[in-house]
């Protein structure tokens, strides 16, 4: 078999990724980002710019505590200012005074830039870029250069542009990144543009791409292509505008489809963990629609797709998903069909098939409930505990004897504040406690977890994602039904549950109750085989095939 061709990935979500509207990274979250980064395989994760602000310099010192594996950190920062010794420029200290192996310098590639945006001539950025270079590298550092705007400026002026890649060069650039600062560039002109590159220069050349156009994860692949050997984005894509190129699906592309090597490939499993990870830790909220990563990436709804997979899983998916760390997901819908439910109900009980009498009637209590307003497409959490129920397979954990909710908003208060009591029962034991939150959904949760923690430690470390709420039938107006949707997490795990009520209030606790149960059942203090069978929902005729 050829061998794997090595492409390197610099990770910038610590950089260009907390440029992006609604990022705001503490300390502690970018030391996070930096351990499930380097846990993954990423080889450079640029940190930050230490001369920019107080909060990068407290991480550069306490970043240095960290043991990492595979990663080399990357200080940010740019070249010297015009007309000024680079001995002298406190920027270039400051990115030295971090302590990173490499540091990745911008200049400007672009004519226009130099003249008009930072009013120097073109000869002298041309000092700027290799003085600034070779006065890092006569420092021990690594030395990638990002060349600003360089598919702009090749497009306008193509000999300069090439004159700023010459002057890394000469001043020992270990490598050079071509930036596609605007993200306005086409797949075709990028592949273009780093053929006519790399044949130019002799270090390695790599690709930076926004995604203005919606084409950075093609731009960068195609650049790849045309003989970059160096990816720049974030793992997640969020950044900046429109945000960088993804890189899980870069590297997903090129690992699993052209014969590229970005991470190690018995990392490539952790790839959507690492991303829900990420996506956690930034507070945002992941586009299920994501390659490879996204919830849905694998998710079939249609009959005929589902009897298709079932048969031959590469006739509807072009990889595997558990090689990305993903699962295939059959959706219950009204165009879904039998086979999707028999596959969830032997997830549950394998012994199970098409002709046991429990799959009628677990299709009857679907049939009833989604009359109710249920609706299970969105809800494999809930449909999982609706199967154990009808499997004798389920034990309860706890029971809530009685909620209170209350809201209030004081006069000149911007947020309305709320308060919850809830009083559970485990075991015969009894435990009341309350909460405040903004609003009487998030003090229930929180009264909720709190009366159970006590009981069930493991609780800690489960939250809330997502929270949507949904009016059934407006005609009846202040009396309609309302579907409540939830979606938690531990930090590894996500699942989806779902609750119906003409109270909003019942309808969140119904789905708040079933998604601990849900993490309760799948954790240790759930032993399925003492509680197989105890609820008799079916005779013993006729139970298996």
């Amino acid at each position: 078999m050829e061998k794997r061709k090595k492409i390197w990935l610099l990770d910038s979500t610590l950089r260009d990724g907390a440029q992006g509207e609604d990022i705001s990274f503490s300390v502690q979250d970018k030391l996070n980002i930096v351990q499930i980064l380097d846990r993954l395989g990423i080889d450079y994760i640029e940190a930050g710019n230490p001369g920019s602000n107080p909060k990068d310099l407290e991480f550069f010192e306490r970043v240095q505590a960290l043991h990492l594996n595979h990663a080399k950190l990357v200080a940010f920062g740019s070249t010297r200012r015009k007309n000024e010794a680079v001995e002298d420029d406190r920027n270039l200290r400051s990115l030295l005074e971090a302590q990173t192996p490499a540091v990745s310098i911008f200049g400007k590639s672009w004519d226009f830039h130099v003249t008009e945006i930072i009013h120097t001539t073109l000869e002298e950025n041309l000092r700027m870029i290799e003085e600034t270079v070779a006065f890092l590298k006569r420092n021990g550092r690594e030395v990638i250069f990002d060349a600003e705007h360089f598919f702009d400026g090749y497009k306008h002026h193509p000999e300069y542009a090439m004159q700023t890649l010459f002057a890394a060069e000469r001043g020992g650039a270990d490598s050079i990144c071509l930036c596609e600062t605007n993200g306005g560039a086409f797949p075709d002109e990028v592949y273009r543009i780093v053929s006519e590159v790399v044949k130019q220069v002799s270090v390695p050349i790599g690709i930076h791409t926004h995604d203005d156009g919606g084409m950075a994860v093609a731009s960068s692949v195609m650049a790849v292509e045309a003989g970059a050997v160096f990816v720049q984005g974030t793992l997640i894509g969020f950044g900046e505008r429109c945000g960088n190129a993804n890189l899980s699906t870069v590297l997903s592309n090129l690992q699993l489809k052209r014969n590229y090597e970005c991470i190690p490939p018995e990392n490539l499993h952790k790839l959507m963990q690492s991303c829900h990870m990420i996506s956690e830790v930034s507070n945002v909220q992941m586009n299920k629609n994501m390659p490879y990563v996204g919830k849905s990436a694998f998710a079939h709804k249609g009959g005929m797709h589902i009897d298709g997979v079932n048969k031959a899983p590469s006739s509807f998916e072009h990889i595997n998903p558990e090689s990305v760390g993903n699962t295939r997901r059959f959706l219950m819908s009204e165009v879904a069909g039998r086979s999707t439910l028999i596959e969830k109900i032997q997830r549950v009980d394998a012994k199970i098939c098409r002709e046991d009498p429990v799959t009628a009637q677990i299709i009857g209590q679907i049939k009833e409930m989604e009359h109710q307003g249920y609706q299970f497409e969105g809800a494999d959490a809930t449909l999982e505990m609706l199967i154990r129920k009808q499997l004798g397979n389920y034990h309860p954990f706890f029971k809530v004897e009685k909620f209170k909710t209350m809201g209030e908003q004081q006069n000149g208060e911007e947020n309305p504040s709320a308060s919850a009591m809830v009083k559970v029962v485990v075991n015969g034991q009894s435990e009341m406690t309350a909460a405040e939150g903004n609003g009487p959904v998030n003090a229930l949760d929180s009264a909720l977890r709190k009366a159970l923690e006590r009981f069930y430690p493991i609780l800690q470390t489960v939250h809330l994602t997502d929270y949507k709420v949904r009016v059934l039938d407006s005609r009846d107006r202040t009396a309609s039904k309302v579907r409540v949707l939830i979606e938690s997490t531990d930090g590894k795990e996500f699942w989806t549950t779902v609750g119906v009520s003409v109270d909003i209030i019942e309808a969140s606790l119904d789905a708040l109750v079933a998604s601990i149960e849900y993490k309760l059942i799948h954790s240790s203090y759930y032993n399925a085989d003492s509680y197989r069978m105890q609820q008799k929902y079916r005779g013993d005729a006729g139970r298996y095939c």
